[in-house]
C-alpha cells in the first residue's frame, strides 16, 4: 500500500505536469531521487526543533516581493550556486528550500548537496502549499 506522501507526490506530479516543459520535468525527475522532500508538517517541526535551520526561498525576485514565508531568506535559484556559501557558509546548516510548487527547489537542493551541504530538503508543494496551509507570510506591498 502506498503512503500518503507517495500518493500526494504522485498526484502533484500528475496535476502539475502540464504546466511545465518536458525538458524541465526530465531534469527535475532525474534529480528527485537524490533529494529528500519533506512535508509542511515536517518543515514546521524541523524549524521549531532547530533554530539554526534556514528556510530558503529560491523563487525569482518578483515572486519573493509578492509574498513569502515570514522567516524565509531569499536566494533565487538563478544565483544560488554563486551566493549560497556567502550567505550560509556552514555546510552543516539545515536548509529547507521552497519554490512556487516544489520543482525548482528540488534542483536547488540537488545543487546545494553537490556543493557539500549535508542537510538539505525540498518542501513538497512549495509556496502554493504554504499559502493553502496558512503559513505566516509577508510581502512588500
Amino acid at each position: 500500500m502506498q503512503s500518503q506522501f507517495q500518493l500526494t507526490a504522485a498526484f502533484r506530479r500528475l496535476t502539475l505536469r502540464m504546466d511545465h516543459a518536458p525538458g524541465f520535468l526530465n531534469i527535475v525527475e532525474e534529480a528527485r531521487p537524490r533529494v529528500k522532500e519533506i512535508t509542511l508538517e515536517e518543515a514546521r517541526e524541523r524549524l521549531t526543533k532547530n533554530p539554526q535551520a534556514v528556510l530558503v526561498d529560491v523563487r525569482e525576485d518578483s515572486e519573493w516581493l509578492k509574498g513569502r514565508a515570514t522567516e524565509a531568506k531569499h536566494l533565487g535559484k538563478g544565483v544560488l550556486e554563486r551566493d549560497l556559501e556567502g550567505m550560509i557558509p556552514d555546510p552543516n546548516t539545515e536548509l529547507i528550500m521552497y519554490c512556487g510548487g516544489g520543482y525548482r527547489s528540488i534542483l536547488a537542493a540537488d545543487n546545494a548537496q553537490k556543493m557539500g551541504y549535508r542537510k538539505v530538503y525540498s518542501l513538497i508543494g512549495g509556496y502554493k502549499a504554504m499559502v493553502q496551509a496558512k503559513w505566516p507570510m509577508k510581502s512588500e506591498g
